[in-house]
């Protein structure tokens, strides 16, 4: 992670060594969002025409494939919770009293009536895998380099998405997702609206998406606390533990 912070790219480099950097650069993001692991507390803003419901949620990850996310307010969605394991997706209805596993053709769907999806909630490098790199340009954020990152989906992977176009600051800090479907015209975007010092690392700290085709809409995430690199117990990424916290 902190072997690119810093690091500038320049355009007159070949192909395949833009393609290089461009995967680096991602990889850095991604290390520098999630870590070895983390442990977070956030809130989600939903705004709707005519309403606005905000939510508390508790976060763990570990690794590249294993996140939680715990509902703890408002008390009518408390105890609403996902678990990722690898390509495996589980939720829990606290009503239901049962733990359903996701199909992969909901994983695009809305997760808990917001602007993000299934797929959107482990902060996976999936993206940085399944995808070919190259660096298109550059702009600047808070005095620092921002490079611009075209990412195709490679061949025969089960991808929604036609491309992503993705910003990463030179510190490692993602400011901008675009999100375009597969004749090319943008669907969505996630920025980073604020940019701070969270657990000793430069972070997103508040990040909203929104949708084109529903202007005036958005799900905007604040992170209030986290802690990276940190030891966390085998049993919080278990389907029991999804169902029954300790």
């Amino acid at each position: 992670m902190g072997l690119l912070a810093g690091a500038s790219v320049s355009l007159i480099a070949t192909g395949p060594v833009l393609a290089a950097n461009a995967r680096s650069l991602l990889e850095a993001a991604f290390n520098n969002w999630r870590a070895d692991s983390s442990h977070a507390v956030t809130e989600m803003k939903i705004k709707r025409s005519g309403d606005t419901r905000n939510l508390t949620m508790e976060s763990w990850t570990q690794g590249e494939d294993k996140a939680l996310v715990r509902f703890t307010a408002p008390a009518r969605d408390a105890g609403n919770a996902t678990l990722q394991l690898g390509n495996s997706t589980y939720v829990f209805n606290p009503k239901l009293n049962q733990v359903i596993k996701l199909p992969a053709s909901a994983m695009t769907q809305s997760w808990m009536g917001s602007d993000f999806s299934y797929n959107d909630l482990s902060r996976s490098q999936k993206v940085v895998d399944d995808y070919t790199h190259t660096l298109i340009g550059t702009s600047s954020n808070g005095g620092k380099t921002v490079n611009i990152i075209e990412s195709i989906p490679k061949r025969g992977k089960p991808i929604v998405w036609g491309k992503q176009v993705i910003s990463v600051r030179s510190d490692g800090v993602l400011t901008k997702v675009e999100y375009f479907d597969q004749l090319g015209v943008r669907v969505r975007v996630m920025t980073a609206d604020k940019i701070g010092t969270l657990g000793g690392r430069p972070y997103p700290i508040v990040m909203t998406m929104k949708t084109d085709a529903k202007p005036g809409q958005y799900t905007r995430i604040t992170t209030k606390s986290a802690e990276f690199n940190i030891s966390i117990p085998g049993y919080v990424f278990t389907q029991s533990n999804l169902q029954n916290p300790r």
